[in-house]
């Protein structure tokens, strides 16, 4: 079942989800299984802004386990009593993180996918000397430089990386980029993979519900599907 299948017509959050969520995970095993790029099959990020508990824990009891949220507060207001019941779950920030909620941020969250800039950078390794546990950290590169778009500059990211590697000790885990809607994604998603290799970075977050497998083709390790298994969702 392909990604377009999966977003045909209005999604029974209550009903099917749990197949789409199987679905998704085999489909996502079996294109990297036939490209033969990695040795550690990639991660399914399930984006749930906006989704609501009922339909997270369906998804949890169809087994799976790593979820991303694009904001903190919403985040909050979900996961902390669904961890209660789940222990495994695995939760990444996709979204902006400002840094008067970093405190928040690292206590609820086990990656953070979109450190973008050195201010934030500074505001972790501070957390991290006053012995915070800091989650697993990925730098938001804005491969399209687009002004409405956070994330680093591809001219940028290697000094920002060098920056949080060597003066504010942090450790990097890999990358990730949302590509411009109106370009060919391959293009933004073989830059970034050109960033990590040089920086000997082996961790990619890159591709959602319509690219993903073009992301994968480009060496992905995470991909992070929203609509493909919960339905369109209000921007609000």
């Amino acid at each position: 079942m392909m990604a377009k299948d999966l977003q045909s017509g209005p999604p029974d959050l209550f009903g099917a989800l749990g197949e789409r969520v199987r679905s998704l995970q085999a489909e996502v095993g079996a294109v990297e299984s036939k490209l033969r790029l990695t040795q550690t099959p990639p991660i399914l990020v399930a984006v749930t802004k906006a989704v609501p508990q009922a339909a997270i824990r369906v998804s949890l009891e169809a087994g799976h386990r790593v979820f991303g949220e694009n904001r903190v507060q919403e985040a909050w207001k979900k996961w902390p009593s669904l961890r209660e019941d789940y222990r495994d779950i695995e939760l990444h920030l996709i979204g902006p993180l400002q840094t008067n909620k970093v405190k928040q941020a690292i206590s609820l969250f086990d990656a953070i996918e979109t450190l973008d800039r050195p201010k934030l950078a500074r505001a972790l390794a501070k957390e991290g000397a006053n012995g915070g546990r800091l989650p697993r950290l990925f730098i938001q590169v804005n491969t399209g430089e687009e002004a409405n778009k956070t994330g680093v500059f591809p001219a940028e990211a290697d000094s920002f990386l060098a920056l949080c590697r060597s003066k504010l000790g942090l450790t990097i885990e890999g990358l990730m980029c949302v590509p411009p809607v109106d370009e060919e994604p391959a293009l933004h998603f073989a830059l970034l993979q050109k960033i990590a290799c040089r920086n000997g970075l082996s961790c990619l977050s890159m591709g959602m519900s319509g690219d993903y497998e073009t992301a994968l083709t480009f060496g992905a390790s995470h991909v992070r599907i929203g609509t493909a298994l919960f339905g369109p969702r209000s921007e609000a």
